[in-house]
């Protein structure tokens, strides 16, 4: 973090409990409130505001959480990338039900996100891979995300294994590979206030007689 993040960080700090919330409209687009808190907790300085929760439950019934962070997100979604193989992924398969949190403490403001979840295409998982550097690329090929350790240099192996078959130009992007998109139901926008009476401005998914999405808006008690 720059000296000038540090300082926006410090003069940032609990802002959003003293000052008073933005006046949000009847027919305000979730996402485009999503896109300028995200845009406010990037100008405050936050080291890695695009960090997140990923919540995810298999067919075991036992909730698993994990930090990831958020690469993109549009009115269909917001993406995350990983292993295929990883267990968040093997969760996927099982149950497609997933929630999101994103934490900014700075500005005493959190995002929930309820949804299900669907694979990207393999074009955008391609070119975002190819948008890492290299060493990303590589360690993409080399783990085998979740899974045990045969030994402890085992991974070391790999990366050398795989700069080896990859020593120069272009890293295949490997099939195994890719992203994660969150299609919401449910968003909630959780903005801190004293004596604990936060503001819970919430935004559901239903659908209208012609089958066109709407959201409807409420707020919830703190």
């Amino acid at each position: 973090m720059t000296f000038l993040e540090k300082l926006r960080c410090l003069l940032t700090f609990g802002q959003g409990v003293a000052l008073p919330l933005p006046e949000i409209s009847e027919n305000q687009d979730p996402f485009e409130l999503f896109n300028l808190w995200f845009t406010e907790a990037n100008k405050a300085g936050i080291l890695l505001p695009e960090a997140m929760s990923v919540s995810s439950c298999g067919s075991d019934g036992q909730p698993s959480s994990r930090m990831v962070l958020l690469k993109e997100f549009d009115q269909q979604g917001f993406v995350f990338y990983t292993n295929y193989a990883s267990k968040k992924s093997r969760q996927f398969s099982e149950n497609n039900k997933v929630a999101l949190l994103l934490h900014w403490n700075v500005l005493q403001r959190q995002v929930r996100i309820e949804g299900t979840v669907e694979k990207v295409s393999r074009e955008q998982s391609a070119n975002y891979f190819h948008s890492r550097d290299r060493g990303s690329q590589i360690g993409a090929w080399a783990s085998k995300q979740s899974h045990k350790l045969k030994h402890d240099n085992e991974l070391k192996e790999r990366v050398a294994h795989f700069n080896k078959l990859y020593p120069q130009g272009e890293v295949p992007h490997p099939e195994f590979w890719g992203g994660w998109r969150v299609k919401p139901h449910y968003i909630e926008f959780w903005q801190g206030r004293a004596s604990r009476l936060h503001d819970r401005i919430c935004f559901e998914k239903s659908s209208d007689n012609n089958d066109k999405d709407h959201w409807q808006q409420f707020k919830l008690n703190p």
